[in-house]
């Protein structure tokens, strides 16, 4: 051991640099790709909760209120909020099935799969675009027909037509604005962000000893 001990260390030798080390070791943890960005996946999936929760009662009002065949449209509009209420559960999961089982390997696919990953954007995206499409129908045939008529109050069709068109609007404006900020923040130094991010997420229990009599301690005791 003495004799590691005072062993000269090679010309250009530079202390190993324990932020570099830890993001090493996170890379080969495969566990941990699933929780790289927990802020994002949190914001991700509280925004799905909110769909599930929307549509799923927005769904069941109007199927429960639909009464005589002059309500066809509460049908079907109420039936395709419950579709997309249980498209985004399924999503969800999916995600948390494939997490569990440990059955995915590949970075590429943990990041389309992962809460906050491509896959609940599109979802979240495809969801607003059946809102703004489901209200624009609705407003389309309530203005057709003439709803509502001057001095009358708001109809039924009316009404869920601008609330659906608004929620749908403002879901895809979200994901837009959202898009655009998570592009902006890569472009940021994105290496710096990378080691701060694994640091936040993993963090190795002691710190590196930087002294050449220490390292070489460590290296025999290791040997």
């Amino acid at each position: 051991m003495s004799e590691l001990e005072d062993y000269p260390p090679p010309r250009g030798y530079l202390p190993p640099d324990p932020a570099r080390i830890q993001q090493s070791l996170l890379e080969e943890q495969v566990e941990l790709w699933w929780f790289r960005e927990p802020r994002k996946s949190l914001l991700c999936y509280c925004a799905s909760v909110v769909l599930i929760l929307g549509c799923g009662l927005g769904g069941v009002g109007l199927l429960s209120t639909t009464t005589s065949v002059s309500s066809e449209w509460r049908l079907g509009v109420g039936t395709a909020l419950c579709l997309l209420a249980l498209a985004v559960l399924l999503k969800q999961l999916l995600s948390s099935a494939v997490q569990d089982m440990n059955c995915v390997r590949s970075r590429r696919r943990i990041e389309l799969l992962k809460s906050g990953g491509l896959s609940d954007l599109l979802v979240v995206l495809l969801t607003g675009l059946s809102l703004v499409t489901c209200g624009a129908v609705l407003l389309k045939v309530a203005l057709a027909n003439h709803m509502p008529k001057p001095g009358q109050a708001l109809n039924d069709m009316f009404i869920s037509g601008v609330v659906l068109l608004a929620g749908g609007g403002t879901t895809v404006l979200a994901v837009a604005l959202y898009s655009l900020v998570v592009f902006l923040i890569n472009r940021t130094d994105p290496e710096q962000r990378l080691r701060d991010r694994g640091v936040g997420v993993f963090t190795i229990s002691g710190r590196m000893r930087e002294t050449r009599r220490e390292t070489a301690s460590s290296l025999a005791q290791l040997i």
